[in-house]
């Protein structure tokens, strides 16, 4: 999925709105003597955002070359890539799996990978007779530094609330059925604490070096949406 400034403004903006909106309301009434049929803030969510962008970009709130470069480095220096190598040397490396399910951010930030929304990590490991599966109820805490930016799935309100009252139903949508002797535990991030999922090493994998097991993790599989499978013979991983 591609994140544009547009969509990145929608979930940043929200709260800076509020500190914005006595401005948007004064300039509407400013203009109440006069007719016409137009809003100042539009009614569409992406419009709003732009008009929200361009009045803090005039008020110094916010750099548009600063804010393309956040988005740059989370979708594409950042992203699942940081989670999959820290997967795929917890794979290789039983030291440092330890070190990983022991303290999550401590073991990530060996690898380089820290900073906002990441500081406190607790990694959850699926076994054979156990799965994990990672929500935010209360909003979208989401942990950036390995994952990059949260998929708008993630954010939604009925992903949030399934994965609460059917949590078994939930991932058979997503493709995933569990056996029934599966234990599936749910883990609730918060903005203290943010979970990654350390996925099962797939069948298949023998022999394979660091590298070329990162690029067989998903996303999905380090939420616990789903598993990771072997890729098709001649589909790149």
């Amino acid at each position: 999925m591609t994140t544009t400034r547009r969509d990145f403004l929608t979930a940043a903006v929200t709260a800076a709105g509020a500190a914005v909106t006595p401005d948007l309301a004064h300039a509407h009434g400013h203009d109440h003597d006069h007719e016409h049929d137009h809003q100042v803030v539009p009614s569409d969510p992406a419009l709003r955002v732009k008009a929200l962008e361009s009045l803090m970009v005039e008020k110094g709130l916010v750099d548009r070359a600063a804010l393309d470069a956040i988005v740059d480095a989370y979708e594409h220096k950042i992203g699942p890539r940081n989670g999959a190598r820290v997967v795929a040397r917890a794979w290789v490396d039983p030291a440092y799996k330890q070190r990983l399910l022991t303290n999550g951010a401590a073991a990530i930030a060996e690898l380089g990978y820290s900073g906002p929304e990441g500081e406190q990590m607790m990694v959850v490991e699926n076994t054979p007779k156990a799965h994990n599966l990672v929500v935010c109820t209360l909003c979208s805490c989401y942990p950036w530094p390995v994952l990059g930016l949260p998929p708008v799935w993630y954010k939604s309100a009925p992903y949030r609330s399934r994965v609460v009252i059917d949590p078994r139903g939930l991932l058979r949508e997503f493709g995933l059925q569990l056996p029934d002797d599966v234990e599936l535990r749910v883990w609730d991030s918060t903005a203290d604490l943010r979970y990654l999922v350390l996925p099962e090493r797939p069948a298949g994998s023998e022999g394979l070096k660091e590298e070329d097991l990162a690029a067989w993790v998903t996303r999905d599989s380090m939420i616990g949406t789903a598993k990771i499978v072997k890729p098709a013979e001649g589909v790149p991983a």
